[in-house]
């Protein structure tokens, strides 16, 4: 056992240029193993109702647009479709795409360095029409 637990937090402001899969791979892993620590767990935290988190193949960019495809065929976009449109045609199904989705990730740290497999990668799931600023919250416990 090391010197006990520690914690540390970050906020990471994105922007984004409308629907979408946004790989932040690089910007996760690059805070995460910056902080020092070599086992623990990494939450990843969406603070929005219409965008979410999803850990996917990044490989393949076949895989992100079968995913969208998929998403927009099961939640048609349309006027009169749902009675939530005070922000437009796309607001409800937003908010439908974030619920079948997720808003938070956990991450296990090990060896200093986060344990995704392979192919895996982590993405901010815009699902709004238009450019949008998000927040998402990440939270380190480990030592």
């Amino acid at each position: 056992m090391g010197a006990g637990l520690r914690q540390a937090q970050e906020t990471l402001d994105l922007a984004t240029r409308g629907p979408g899969l946004y790989e932040i791979t690089g910007e996760v892993t690059g805070w995460a193993e910056s902080q020092g620590m070599e086992q623990g767990l990494l939450s990843v935290f969406c603070a929005h109702s219409s965008a979410s988190l999803i850990i996917q193949e990044n490989a393949d960019p076949a895989v992100l647009k079968d995913l969208e495809d998929f998403f927009n065929t099961l939640v048609p976009q349309g006027d009169g479709l749902y009675r939530h449109s005070q922000e437009g045609p796309d607001d409800m199904p937003s908010h439908i795409k974030a619920a079948l989705t997720t808003s938070s990730l956990a991450i296990p740290l090990s060896g200093g360095r986060l344990t995704l497999g392979t192919w895996q990668g982590v993405f901010l799931y815009e699902h709004r029409t238009r450019p949008c600023g998000r927040r998402l919250v990440l939270h380190l416990l480990g030592e």
